[in-house]
């Protein structure tokens, strides 16, 4: 199969989209579709790398929003039908509300609109589904009751792209998620994959309600469910 799968800016269920990616890629051509945030966030939880692995080669590519200008021809693919499916996964708010009101912006929105004039098949992973309360997993983070304030930070020291201003923050455009920071901070001052409660909008739930009217486009809860489409 040709596969496109596109990856927009949310830490929740990214580790198991890339790691349900990884699999898919060792039977099936995967282009992967980065939006900017995406690949921002990729970066933060220390994952950029192991898309990066998997891909290269025709329908194969790695795909960034930043370096598709405005046009994103890339999607010119789909409205070809030249895949067999998109999936986007995970899908933030934010794309989820462009998409259910017809806005075609961004790499990902225009492919989900292309995709649909394509007749290509669309699942997308949301991450607000459902009302209520949802735990999820920050990138790392400087935990200021535990800074010491070393004259030396040795955090910062091991920070490979100096994305940590000791004593007062990570900067996570910066960060690539390595962990090398919270291995040499002598006092556990750097936490990593702490989990946090969120609270779901209801106008984000009602525009992810609004997809399930939509043609050749299916919502799923958890990217586990998509062994259902690939023959897993």
């Amino acid at each position: 199969m040709k596969i496109a799968w596109g990856i927009t800016g949310a830490g929740h269920l990214l580790l198991d989209s890339v790691e349900l990616l990884e699999k898919i890629s060792k039977n099936h051509n995967v282009t992967v579709l980065l939006s900017a945030a995406g690949e921002e966030v990729l970066k933060m939880y220390g994952l950029y790398e192991r898309v990066e692995m998997i891909t290269g080669g025709y329908y194969n590519e790695l795909v960034k929003e930043n370096d598709q200008k405005f046009s994103f021809p890339i999607t010119g693919r789909f409205s070809l039908g030249k895949y067999d499916l998109l999936i986007v996964s995970p899908t933030t708010s934010n794309t989820i509300g462009k998409i259910a009101n017809g806005i075609a912006d961004s790499l990902l929105t225009n492919a989900v609109a292309q995709a649909g004039k394509g007749k290509v098949k669309t699942v997308i992973v949301p991450v607000d589904l459902e009302s209520g309360d949802l735990e999820t997993v920050l990138p790392s983070k400087l935990e200021l009751d535990l800074c010491q304030r070393c004259e030396v930070c040795e955090a910062a020291a091991a920070c490979p792209g100096n994305a940590i201003t000791p004593g007062i923050e990570i900067d996570l455009l910066k960060c690539q998620g390595c962990g090398a920071c919270a291995v040499a901070c002598p006092f556990s001052a750097i936490s990593a994959g702490r989990l946090i409660t969120i609270y779901m909008r209801e106008i984000d739930i009602a525009n992810t309600a609004k997809l399930y009217e939509f043609e050749d486009l299916e919502v799923i809860e958890h990217p586990s469910m998509l062994k259902d489409h690939l023959n897993l």
